[in-house]
Parts: C-alpha cells; sequence; structure tokens
C-alpha cells in the first residue's frame, strides 16, 4: 500500500517557504559550475554530488506539480521530492565550510565562492526541512 502524506500549510507559508529555498538551490548550483569552470577539484566534485541530489529533488518536485500533486503526496514522491532537496542542503553545509576553512584556495578568491555555497546550502536545508516536516500521513 503506498502511503500518501499531505500537508496543510497555507500558501502564504508555502511561498515564505519557496523563495529562499529555490535561492538556495539554484546558488549552489551557479557556484558549484563556478567552481568546476577552474577544473575539477575534490571540493568541485563533492559540490558536484551535492547538486546533483539537489536537482533530483527539484526535479522530483517539478514533476509533481505536472501531475497536479501538489500538497498530497506519496512517501515515494515525498522522500525523492522534498527529502532530496533538504540532504543536498545539509550535506552542503559541512561541504561548503570546508571550502571556507581551506588554506588551499579551492573555493576560489578569498572563499568568498564557499561562503555563499554555505549561505545557500543553509537555505535550501532549510526550508526544504520546513515544507518536508509539514506532511503528516494522510488518514483514509
Amino acid at each position: 500500500m503506498n502511503e500518501l502524506y499531505e500537508t496543510k500549510i497555507s500558501a502564504a507559508r508555502w511561498m515564505a517557504y519557496n523563495i529562499p529555498g529555490n535561492i538556495g538551490w539554484i546558488a549552489w548550483i551557479v557556484c558549484t559550475a563556478v567552481i568546476l569552470s577552474g577544473g575539477m577539484t575534490p571540493f568541485g566534485a563533492v559540490s558536484a554530488a551535492v547538486a546533483l541530489v539537489m536537482l533530483t529533488g527539484v526535479i522530483e518536485l517539478i514533476s509533481e506539480r505536472i501531475s497536479g500533486l501538489d500538497r498530497v503526496l506519496p512517501k515515494k514522491r515525498l522522500l525523492r521530492g522534498f527529502g532530496a532537496l533538504t540532504a543536498g542542503g545539509i550535506a552542503g553545509v559541512p561541504t561548503a565550510l570546508y571550502g571556507v576553512i581551506a588554506e588551499d584556495g579551492v573555493a576560489g578568491a578569498g572563499g568568498r565562492t564557499a561562503v555563499i555555497m554555505l549561505i545557500s546550502a543553509a537555505l535550501c536545508g532549510l526550508f526544504a526541512s520546513l515544507c518536508f516536516i509539514g506532511y503528516r500521513k494522510r488518514e483514509m
């Protein structure tokens, strides 16, 4: 049996979570592209892996929207959507922290890119998790 999960958060709260969350994953992907444009490094590789997790969530959420599944989701889709975005944001924080504190300049000029990535990962993880935890098992 495929359990359904539903959220009852208001449209205003949904948008309040959606906008900074979207800023977070978009900024992460842009910064990852900047990092990778300088060549492949361990930091770039891990950043790219985090970006792929975030993109998995984004693609799932877009697919859900196209399918008309907005506030009621099967468990698998909830995990692939908001679960992946939450996981990507959480994984991005220590990844970006490494870039901020690394002394070998892996994060670009003065580590600014890594600081932006740290903020963007926190935004993505926080606001995706707020949406994620708002879903409850739907009573039949």
